[in-house]
C-alpha cells in the first residue's frame, strides 16, 4: 500500500525530513508513506481559529491534487484537516482523488470500540478546542475523559524532551479523570518509553497499523 500524507502546516525542509524518517520508522510492513509539505500558502503553525481554518483549506486542496497511484491518503495532523466527518467511515469525496483517512479519527474510534476511556493532551488552547470539536463530530464524547493543554511553543514539536517532560503532569489529571489512555495530540512527536499515569498512545503508529488492517480485510 502506498499512502500520501500532507502537513497542516508549512514546513521547513529538515523538518520534513525528521518526519518522513519518523514515518518511516512507524509505517508497519506493507505500507508505504510518502510526506509532502502542504505549500507556502498555508499557516506556519496552529495557533488560533484562523490559522487551523487555514490550515484545512489548504490540505483539502493538496489532497484533492493528489493524483492518482495512491491507495489513501491522511493530514499529517491529530486535527484531521479535512477528513470527513460523522461517525461513519471515512472514503472517496467528490473531489477527492484517493480515499483520505485521519489519523485521529482511526485511533480513537479504534480506542472507543475496545472500551478505552481516554483522554489527549496538545499544545495549546486553539488546538485542544478543535480536538475536542472533532471528538464531538465522532461521536466520541461520552468516551473522552477530558483534554489537557501543555501550553507549549511551537519548537517542542520537534523537541521531545520539553514535550515528554510536560507530558507527565498531564496523564495524571488525566487518568484521575478516568482515562486509562491518552492520546498525544501531536502527530509528530515521538514520546519517551517510560511510565505514565494512562497509556499514552501515539495516534500515527496506530493509525498506520489500522491502515494496513483496513487494506488487507
Amino acid at each position: 500500500m502506498r499512502a500520501l500524507a500532507v502537513t497542516p502546516i508549512h514546513l521547513p525542509p529538515e523538518e520534513i525530513r525528521r518526519r518522513q524518517a519518523r514515518y518511516d520508522r512507524l509505517a508497519p510492513p506493507g505500507l508505504s508513506v510518502e510526506l509532502r509539505d502542504v505549500g507556502p500558502a498555508a499557516p506556519g503553525s496552529l495557533d488560533d481559529e484562523a490559522s487551523i481554518r487555514a490550515s484545512e483549506h489548504e490540505v483539502a486542496a493538496a489532497l484533492a491534487r493528489a493524483g492518482d497511484g495512491w491507495d489513501l491518503a491522511f493530514p499529517d495532523c491529530v486535527l484531521d484537516p479535512a477528513v470527513p466527518e460523522g461517525p461513519a467511515p471515512a472514503g472517496h469525496a467528490a473531489d477527492q482523488a484517493v480515499p483520505v483517512n485521519g489519523l485521529l479519527r482511526l485511533s480513537s474510534l479504534y480506542l472507543s470500540a475496545m472500551n478505552v476511556r481516554f483522554g489527549a493532551v496538545v499544545r495549546n488552547e486553539a488546538i485542544g478546542a478543535e480536538l475536542r470539536r472533532r471528538l464531538t463530530a465522532y461521536g466520541l464524547d461520552a468516551r473522552t475523559a477530558g483534554i489537557e493543554v501543555l501550553d507549549l511553543p511551537f519548537d517542542a514539536v520537534a523537541d521531545a524532551g520539553a514535550w515528554n517532560a510536560a507530558l507527565g503532569a498531564a496523564a495524571d489529571a488525566l487518568a484521575a479523570a478516568g482515562a486509562t489512555a491518552v492520546i498525544n495530540g501531536c502527530s509528530a512527536v515521538d514520546v519517551a518509553e517510560r511510565r505514565f499515569a494512562a497509556r499514552i498512545v501515539d495516534p500515527t503508529a496506530l493509525a498506520l497499523r489500522l491502515m494496513v488492517i483496513g487494506g488487507s480485510a
